[in-house]
Protein backbone atom coordinates (compact mmCIF):
# COMPACT_ATOMS: atom_id res chain seq x y z
CA UNK A 1 0.00 0.00 0.00
CA UNK A 2 2.72 2.38 -0.65
CA UNK A 3 2.32 5.46 -2.81
CA UNK A 4 3.29 4.70 -6.82
CA UNK A 5 5.76 6.91 -7.78
CA UNK A 6 4.72 6.89 -11.70
CA UNK A 7 3.04 10.56 -12.19
CA UNK A 8 5.16 13.29 -13.14
CA UNK A 9 2.26 16.01 -13.52
CA UNK A 10 3.44 19.60 -13.77
CA UNK A 11 2.86 21.34 -10.36
CA UNK A 12 -0.88 23.63 -10.38
CA UNK A 13 -0.51 26.01 -7.64
CA UNK A 14 -2.84 25.00 -5.04
CA UNK A 15 -5.53 28.30 -4.27
CA UNK A 16 -6.71 28.89 -0.75
CA UNK A 17 -9.65 26.98 0.20
CA UNK A 18 -13.00 29.15 -0.17
CA UNK A 19 -16.80 28.73 0.49
CA UNK A 20 -18.75 28.26 -2.61
CA UNK A 21 -21.53 31.13 -3.33
CA UNK A 22 -24.88 30.39 -2.32
CA UNK A 23 -26.41 30.06 -5.51
CA UNK A 24 -22.92 27.84 -6.45
CA UNK A 25 -23.99 25.35 -3.86
CA UNK A 26 -25.72 22.58 -4.75
CA UNK A 27 -29.16 21.01 -2.69
CA UNK A 28 -27.74 19.29 0.37
CA UNK A 29 -27.60 15.62 0.38
CA UNK A 30 -29.09 13.46 3.49
CA UNK A 31 -26.67 12.66 5.59
CA UNK A 32 -23.86 14.27 3.48
CA UNK A 33 -21.49 16.16 4.79
CA UNK A 34 -19.66 18.90 2.04
CA UNK A 35 -15.77 19.67 1.40
CA UNK A 36 -14.11 22.06 -0.23
CA UNK A 37 -10.84 21.46 -2.03
CA UNK A 38 -7.92 24.39 -2.38
CA UNK A 39 -9.04 24.52 -5.63
CA UNK A 40 -12.71 25.89 -4.58
CA UNK A 41 -14.50 22.52 -6.08
CA UNK A 42 -16.54 21.39 -3.69
CA UNK A 43 -17.26 17.55 -3.15
CA UNK A 44 -19.67 15.84 -0.66
CA UNK A 45 -19.40 12.68 0.99
CA UNK A 46 -22.06 10.35 1.31
CA UNK A 47 -23.16 7.73 3.81
CA UNK A 48 -23.46 5.31 1.09
CA UNK A 49 -19.53 5.61 1.00
CA UNK A 50 -18.97 7.13 -2.01
CA UNK A 51 -18.36 11.09 -3.14
CA UNK A 52 -20.64 13.05 -5.31
CA UNK A 53 -19.09 15.86 -7.53
CA UNK A 54 -21.74 18.45 -8.46
CA UNK A 55 -19.62 19.98 -10.97
CA UNK A 56 -18.83 17.16 -12.79
CA UNK A 57 -22.52 15.39 -12.10
CA UNK A 58 -20.04 12.39 -11.27
CA UNK A 59 -20.11 10.17 -8.24
CA UNK A 60 -16.99 8.06 -7.60
CA UNK A 61 -16.65 5.26 -5.26
CA UNK A 62 -13.60 2.84 -4.40
CA UNK A 63 -12.61 -0.76 -4.01
CA UNK A 64 -16.12 -2.52 -4.83
CA UNK A 65 -14.13 -6.01 -5.08
CA UNK A 66 -17.27 -7.60 -7.28
CA UNK A 67 -16.66 -11.72 -7.67
CA UNK A 68 -14.80 -11.41 -4.26
CA UNK A 69 -17.30 -13.99 -2.45
CA UNK A 70 -16.99 -16.35 -5.92
CA UNK A 71 -13.41 -16.03 -5.79
CA UNK A 72 -13.39 -17.36 -1.98
CA UNK A 73 -16.62 -20.23 -2.88
CA UNK A 74 -13.64 -21.19 -5.55
CA UNK A 75 -11.02 -21.43 -2.87
CA UNK A 76 -13.43 -23.94 -0.71
CA UNK A 77 -14.45 -20.87 1.57
CA UNK A 78 -18.20 -21.07 2.85
CA UNK A 79 -18.90 -17.58 2.11
CA UNK A 80 -22.72 -16.48 1.36
CA UNK A 81 -24.13 -15.34 -1.73
CA UNK A 82 -26.05 -12.03 -2.84
CA UNK A 83 -22.65 -9.32 -2.33
CA UNK A 84 -23.18 -9.01 -5.95
CA UNK A 85 -26.77 -7.85 -5.61
CA UNK A 86 -25.95 -6.03 -2.72
CA UNK A 87 -23.45 -3.52 -4.53
CA UNK A 88 -25.49 -3.34 -7.23
CA UNK A 89 -28.59 -2.00 -5.35
CA UNK A 90 -26.24 0.42 -3.63
CA UNK A 91 -25.02 1.81 -6.48
CA UNK A 92 -28.54 2.32 -7.48
CA UNK A 93 -28.88 4.59 -4.26
CA UNK A 94 -26.11 6.46 -5.15
CA UNK A 95 -27.04 6.76 -8.92
CA UNK A 96 -30.44 8.14 -7.75
CA UNK A 97 -29.54 10.38 -4.94
CA UNK A 98 -26.98 12.16 -6.99
CA UNK A 99 -28.74 12.01 -10.29
CA UNK A 100 -25.34 11.24 -11.61
CA UNK A 101 -24.08 11.10 -15.70
CA UNK A 102 -20.92 9.83 -14.87
CA UNK A 103 -19.68 6.95 -12.40
CA UNK A 104 -15.91 6.36 -11.83
CA UNK A 105 -14.76 3.43 -9.82
CA UNK A 106 -11.53 3.87 -8.20
CA UNK A 107 -9.70 0.78 -9.00
CA UNK A 108 -10.27 -2.70 -7.77
CA UNK A 109 -13.82 -2.64 -9.86
CA UNK A 110 -12.74 -7.05 -9.79
CA UNK A 111 -11.40 -8.66 -6.98
CA UNK A 112 -9.59 -11.46 -8.68
CA UNK A 113 -10.18 -14.09 -11.93
CA UNK A 114 -11.56 -16.94 -10.27
CA UNK A 115 -14.59 -14.22 -9.60
CA UNK A 116 -14.49 -13.01 -13.03
CA UNK A 117 -17.17 -15.68 -14.28
CA UNK A 118 -20.44 -15.97 -16.73
CA UNK A 119 -22.60 -15.55 -13.76
CA UNK A 120 -21.09 -12.17 -12.45
CA UNK A 121 -21.28 -10.81 -16.28
CA UNK A 122 -25.22 -12.25 -16.23
CA UNK A 123 -25.45 -10.03 -13.22
CA UNK A 124 -23.30 -6.83 -14.31
CA UNK A 125 -24.83 -6.31 -17.45
CA UNK A 126 -28.70 -5.88 -17.04
CA UNK A 127 -27.45 -3.47 -14.11
CA UNK A 128 -25.38 -1.68 -16.78
CA UNK A 129 -27.78 -1.49 -19.34
CA UNK A 130 -30.52 0.05 -16.98
CA UNK A 131 -28.22 2.70 -16.66
CA UNK A 132 -26.77 3.08 -20.53
CA UNK A 133 -27.33 7.02 -20.41
CA UNK A 134 -24.35 7.36 -17.16
CA UNK A 135 -20.71 7.45 -18.30
CA UNK A 136 -18.89 4.85 -16.56
CA UNK A 137 -14.60 4.95 -15.86
CA UNK A 138 -12.85 2.29 -14.21
CA UNK A 139 -9.34 3.78 -12.74
CA UNK A 140 -7.26 0.54 -12.68
CA UNK A 141 -6.01 -0.48 -9.57
CA UNK A 142 -3.63 -3.77 -8.89
CA UNK A 143 -6.84 -6.41 -8.54
CA UNK A 144 -8.03 -5.34 -12.09
CA UNK A 145 -4.49 -5.88 -13.49
CA UNK A 146 -4.91 -9.31 -11.88
CA UNK A 147 -8.37 -10.39 -12.69
CA UNK A 148 -8.31 -8.47 -16.18
CA UNK A 149 -10.62 -6.07 -18.18
CA UNK A 150 -14.13 -6.28 -17.59
CA UNK A 151 -15.59 -7.28 -20.95
CA UNK A 152 -16.27 -4.77 -23.90
CA UNK A 153 -20.54 -4.86 -23.24
CA UNK A 154 -19.88 -3.41 -20.17
CA UNK A 155 -19.19 -0.21 -21.47
CA UNK A 156 -16.53 0.86 -19.28
CA UNK A 157 -13.67 3.69 -20.22
CA UNK A 158 -10.69 2.23 -19.18
CA UNK A 159 -7.89 3.82 -17.78
CA UNK A 160 -4.75 4.03 -15.69
CA UNK A 161 -3.72 6.22 -13.32
CA UNK A 162 -3.73 8.98 -12.29
CA UNK A 163 -6.68 10.10 -14.26
CA UNK A 164 -7.60 13.78 -14.34
CA UNK A 165 -11.39 13.88 -14.85
CA UNK A 166 -11.67 17.65 -15.88
CA UNK A 167 -8.84 19.54 -17.72
CA UNK A 168 -9.75 22.53 -15.70
CA UNK A 169 -9.54 21.38 -12.59
CA UNK A 170 -6.72 19.90 -10.28
CA UNK A 171 -8.19 16.91 -9.18
CA UNK A 172 -6.74 13.03 -9.56
CA UNK A 173 -8.28 9.74 -9.68
CA UNK A 174 -6.52 7.30 -8.49
CA UNK A 175 -6.63 3.99 -6.78
CA UNK A 176 -3.47 4.47 -4.77
CA UNK A 177 -2.95 7.27 -2.64
CA UNK A 178 -0.06 8.95 -3.18
CA UNK A 179 0.48 12.90 -3.23
CA UNK A 180 1.15 15.11 -6.22
CA UNK A 181 1.87 18.70 -6.32
CA UNK A 182 -0.79 21.20 -6.80
CA UNK A 183 -3.17 18.68 -7.24
CA UNK A 184 -5.93 16.97 -4.58
CA UNK A 185 -5.84 12.88 -4.86
CA UNK A 186 -9.37 10.61 -5.00
CA UNK A 187 -8.10 7.55 -4.40
CA UNK A 188 -8.69 4.18 -2.29
CA UNK A 189 -6.78 1.00 -1.74
CA UNK A 190 -6.49 1.28 1.93
CA UNK A 191 -10.01 0.55 2.85
CA UNK A 192 -10.19 2.86 6.20
CA UNK A 193 -11.80 2.49 8.91
CA UNK A 194 -11.70 4.30 12.53
CA UNK A 195 -13.10 2.46 15.77
CA UNK A 196 -16.08 4.42 17.38
CA UNK A 197 -16.26 4.06 21.05
CA UNK A 198 -18.89 4.05 23.21
CA UNK A 199 -19.98 5.18 27.03
CA UNK A 200 -20.34 1.58 28.02
CA UNK A 201 -16.34 1.07 27.09
CA UNK A 202 -17.60 -0.62 23.89
CA UNK A 203 -16.57 -0.27 20.80
CA UNK A 204 -17.28 -0.51 17.10
CA UNK A 205 -15.36 -0.29 14.03
CA UNK A 206 -16.75 1.84 11.18
CA UNK A 207 -15.61 2.95 7.55
CA UNK A 208 -14.40 6.27 7.31
CA UNK A 209 -13.03 9.27 4.69
CA UNK A 210 -9.75 10.31 5.35
CA UNK A 211 -8.63 13.97 3.52
CA UNK A 212 -5.40 15.04 4.15
CA UNK A 213 -1.81 15.84 2.47
CA UNK A 214 -3.54 16.80 -0.47
CA UNK A 215 -5.25 13.22 -0.96
CA UNK A 216 -9.20 12.18 -0.23
CA UNK A 217 -8.99 8.49 0.56
CA UNK A 218 -12.78 6.70 0.18
CA UNK A 219 -13.72 3.92 2.20
CA UNK A 220 -13.86 0.53 0.32
CA UNK A 221 -17.61 0.15 -1.14
CA UNK A 222 -18.35 -3.57 -1.76
CA UNK A 223 -20.31 -5.35 0.85
CA UNK A 224 -17.67 -8.51 1.02
CA UNK A 225 -14.75 -6.23 1.48
CA UNK A 226 -12.73 -5.66 4.96
CA UNK A 227 -11.52 -2.70 6.28
CA UNK A 228 -8.79 -1.62 8.29
CA UNK A 229 -7.79 1.61 11.03
CA UNK A 230 -4.85 3.04 9.00
CA UNK A 231 -2.37 5.09 10.54
CA UNK A 232 -3.11 8.54 9.08
CA UNK A 233 -1.44 11.79 9.35
CA UNK A 234 -2.25 13.79 12.93
CA UNK A 235 -3.17 16.54 10.69
CA UNK A 236 -5.56 14.49 8.42
CA UNK A 237 -9.63 15.08 8.89
CA UNK A 238 -11.67 11.58 9.27
CA UNK A 239 -15.31 11.16 8.37
CA UNK A 240 -16.76 8.27 10.37
CA UNK A 241 -19.44 6.48 8.05
CA UNK A 242 -22.36 5.27 9.51
CA UNK A 243 -25.29 3.84 7.62
CA UNK A 244 -27.41 7.39 7.98
CA UNK A 245 -24.72 9.79 7.61
CA UNK A 246 -21.27 10.77 7.73
CA UNK A 247 -19.94 12.42 10.09
CA UNK A 248 -16.39 14.37 10.67
CA UNK A 249 -14.74 13.61 13.42
CA UNK A 250 -12.36 15.91 16.13
CA UNK A 251 -9.13 16.49 15.06
CA UNK A 252 -6.70 14.40 16.51
CA UNK A 253 -8.82 11.36 17.11
CA UNK A 254 -7.83 7.92 17.50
Amino acid sequence: MTADSRPSLPPIPPRSATALPASATPPAKPGAVPIVLPCGTQLWLLPQRAVWWPAQQMALVADVHFGKAASFRHAGQPVPHGTTADNLARLDEVLAITGATQLVFLGDFLHARPGAAPALWRQLLPWRQRHAQVAMTLVRGNHDLHAGDPPPSLELALVDEPWQPSVETPVLACHHPRTVAGHTVLAGHWHPAVRLRGPARDTVRAPCFGWGDGQLVLPAFGAFTGASPVALGSDWAQFAVTPACVVRLPPGYA
